[in-house]
Parts: structure tokens; sequence; C-alpha cells
């Protein structure tokens, strides 16, 4: 029988949660408000989509880091730079996602997950190929996650609460955006064209560099551009063989090729494409961490949680986040 899970990326819903805030709430409002929506997006998902089993995915250290040092390396820098102030809210913030997190791992029926070689969103990639055949409700604002959309995987933003699916971006009720630009439907795209595209590119915000800047989208007569290739993927052809041995030299007046860049590149960007023994280990921690057995007085235990965060919109709703908080894992893991 086909199982609906949720799938949280946990720091990626807990810190964009707390950038929602005015710049007049004080660091406990913040908190309380991270916890809030963190808890309210997952109810959301169950609520509207019968998710069955929540899985809260968390980080470890990254694997990406040793194949390319620059990998969200300026975070590091941008922390660095945190006044005194901003580091103590920080440092408030990182301890009670730790408070939270260790609360539903210990008290609460769902599975936590964490490797310490991996990333959120190598838990969620792998813990989706164990589960071909079930529906999955991915819960986080990073666009990273768009290359996994099919028909059973979708993706829910519980900061701007929508949904992305293979059709496009709803709101709320159910209904297309309108782009605000092209005042259409705003359509998602194929998948794999958009991870390619962004693999080819770079990312900016994990420090990936392009591995062929300014490359065209669509190519022109001299020119070859990444729909081209794209399309001639399979085949490997003239225009995929064209786009893929260009070399450019960038400002420190080193050569690059094109292609090993873009292989680089798919390294750290799809999600589907980690060593394999960084998947074996994924793979082990799900089935180990799959929360199997049951905890008892769940919903106590989350009255008291939500008392000391003074979650009170959530406790007058306290049997509904409590069912799903007391429901176990009973999929069944491929392979």
């Amino acid at each position: 029988m086909k199982q609906k899970f949720a799938l949280i990326d946990t720091a990626n819903t807990f810190f964009r949660a707390r950038h929602i805030a005015s710049r007049n709430t004080d660091t406990s409002e913040k908190i309380a408000m991270a916890i809030h929506i963190t808890l309210a997006s997952v109810n959301q998902v169950v609520r509207k989509f019968g998710a069955e089993h929540v899985i809260f995915c968390l980080e470890g250290r990254s694997f990406r880091k040793d194949l390319y040092k620059p990998y969200k390396a300026h975070r590091v820098l941008a922390t660095q730079a945190l006044t005194e102030t901003e580091a103590e809210e920080n440092k408030m913030f990182w301890e009670t996602y730790e408070v939270f997190t260790t609360f539903l791992k210990e008290k609460t029926n769902v599975s936590v997950l964490r490797n310490e070689r991996a990333e959120a969103d190598d838990m969620i990639a792998r813990f989706i190929h164990l589960h071909p055949d079930d529906h999955h409700y991915i819960i986080s604002s990073d666009t990273d996650y768009v290359q996994l959309i099919s028909e059973n995987v979708h993706q829910y933003n519980g900061v701007s609460n929508q949904l992305i699916t293979l059709d496009g971006y709803h709101d709320e009720k159910g209904r297309l955006i309108i782009d605000k630009k092209t005042k259409e439907p705003k359509v998602l795209g194929d998948p794999k064209f958009i991870l390619f595209e962004k693999t080819m590119r770079g990312d900016t915000t994990d420090n990936v560099f392009s591995a062929y800047p300014g490359v065209r989208t669509k190519g022109s007569k001299n020119k070859i551009g990444l729909a081209e290739a794209y399309a001639d993927r399979n085949k490997q052809g003239f225009a995929w063989n064209n786009l893929m041995l260009q070399r450019w030299t960038d400002h420190n007046g080193k050569e690059h090729k094109v292609r090993e860049d873009y292989e680089r590149n798919c390294k750290l960007i799809d999600l589907t494409a980690q060593p394999d023994d960084i998947k074996e280990a994924v793979d082990k921690t799900i089935r180990e961490s799959v929360r199997i057995t049951t905890t008892p007085q769940v919903g106590v235990h989350f009255m008291k949680f939500c008392g000391k965060y003074a979650l009170i919109k959530i406790s007058e709703q306290i049997e509904t986040y409590a069912k799903w908080l007391n429901s176990p894992y009973k999929g069944h893991l491929v392979g």
C-alpha cells in the first residue's frame, strides 16, 4: 500500500522562518515564531495532503566540502562578520534548534534522520529513492529540491505557503499562481533541464562557481546554448560535445574546461550523484533511524513543550498536532 510522507528540511524551515519577524521583535519571540512556522508547515501538509508519517532531516558536515573547498565557505565568513548582538541571537537560535530536534527524536514518534557526512537534502533524496512508489512532500524553501519533483514528489514552502508540482506553483487554495511579469500561470518546466542549467551555471547560494560563465540558454547561429546541448544529451552528438569541449579563462588567468567543471558541479548539485560510499552510509542511517518503535504520552510531552515556548495557537489545536507526532513509520524500504 502506498504511503504519504512529509520530509522536512529542518534547518532551512527553522532558520528561514525567523526572517519573517519584524525588526522590533525580540529574540525569544523570533525563536517561538521559528518553531511555530516549522510545526505549522508540517501540520498543513498532513492536513491538506494526508501525510501519514513525518521525517525531520538534519544537517551533517557535507562530503562536498572535501570535494570542493569553496563549497559554502562564504557562510563561515558571514558568521564571522556578525555583530555581538547578532552572534548572540544566532547562538540562541542554534541552541533552541538542538533542543527542538532532540525533543522530536526523544519525545515523539516522528523520524529524525542525520548522517555526519551528508546534508539534509541528501537524506531527503535518498529517502525518496528508497520509497519509489510512495508519495513525498518536501517541506523547504530551497530551490535545490525542484530537481526531485515528479508525479509523486512535491515541494511545499511553509514560509510562502506555496506548493510546487509538475503542473506549476500553487497558492494555499490550490490555484496556480500568476507570474507578475508574464501575467501567465507560473509553470515549473522540466526538472531535469532545471538541474542541467543549474549545474552549468553554478549555485551562488552554495558558492559553487559556473562551469561556463555567460553561457546562453538558447544558442545562436555561431554558438551552442544550453537548450541545444540538453536536447542532444542522450546522443551526445555535435551540440553536446561542442558545448562541453569549450574552454574559458578565469580572472586569475587559469584555463577551465567546461566538461571538467560541469562534472565537478554534478557531484555538488545533483542530488542523485553522491559518491557510492555516501549513498550507502545515508541509506544505512535511514534504515536504522526510521521510527518504528513508539514513545508513550506524546501529547503530554508536547503540551509541556508548547508551554515552554508560548506556542499558544498550536496549543489550541493540540490534538491535530499530536496525531502526526504520535504516528510511527509504517512504510517499506526497497532493497
